[in-house]
C-alpha cells in the first residue's frame, strides 16, 4: 500500500495537528482503488508543529476534497514502474531533500521510533500506527524500547527524591 497517496485536505486538522486516516488507497495493475481500511487501520496520526507551515502551503488553494499530494493535474501520484523506484515521485523527493535512499515504509518506522522515544502510552502508539492490538505494536517495535528499563529506574529515582522518603519514614516513626 502506498501511504499518503489518498490523503485529502479534509483529512487534516491543523488546529489539533492530526491526520485522520479513513481510507486505503492502493494501485492495483495500474488502477487506483480507494476503499475503507480494516477497522483497526483507521487511525489518527499526530504531527509536530514544525510541519504546519509546509503542510499549510501544500493545502493552500485546494478544496476539502482535493488530494494533499497529487500530480500537476490534481490526480493520484503513481508508484514507480521499476522495483527499485528509480524516477518515482518519492525517489525524486528524497533526492531533492538530500536523504539517503529510503522507502515510505522506512518513514513509518522512523515515525514509530521517534514516537516511542517521546514516551507515549502504548495504546496511543497502537492508534497512531493502526495496529490491531497494543501487543502487535509492542511486538513489532520491541527493539526500540531498549532504554525503557533505564527510564523506569531514573523515574523511580526522581519520584523518590521528590517525595523525600526520609520525611515519610520519620513521620511514621513519630
Amino acid at each position: 500500500m502506498e501511504r499518503g497517496i489518498g490523503l485529502r485536505v479534509s483529512d487534516i486538522n491543523m488546529l489539533r495537528r492530526r491526520v485522520h486516516v479513513n481510507r486505503a488507497t492502493v494501485e492495483v495493475d495500474g488502477v487506483i482503488e480507494v476503499g475503507a481500511p480494516k477497522s483497526w487501520e483507521k487511525r489518527t496520526v499526530p504531527f509536530p508543529g514544525f510541519i504546519i507551515d509546509a503542510l499549510g502551503r501544500q493545502c493552500a488553494g485546494k478544496s476539502k476534497s482535493d488530494l494533499v499530494f497529487s500530480d500537476p493535474n490534481g490526480n493520484f501520484l503513481r508508484r514507480a514502474k521499476t522495483s527499485e523506484g528509480a524516477g518515482s515521485w518519492f525517489a525524486r523527493a528524497t533526492e531533492e531533500a538530500r536523504l539517503e535512499r529510503l522507502t515510505p515504509h522506512d518513514l513509518r518506522h522512523t515515525a514509530a521510533s521517534l514516537a516511542i522515544g517521546s514516551g507515549p502510552h502504548v495504546k496511543a502508539l497502537q492508534r497512531m500506527l493502526g495496529h490491531k492490538s497494543a501487543a502487535m505494536a509492542l511486538d513489532t517495535f520491541a527493539d526500540l524500547f531498549d532504554d525503557d528499563l533505564d527510564d523506569v529506574a531514573n523515574r523511580l529515582d526522581e519520584r523518590a527524591t521528590a517525595a523525600d522518603v526520609g520525611k515519610v519514614w520519620a513521620s511514621i516513626a513519630a
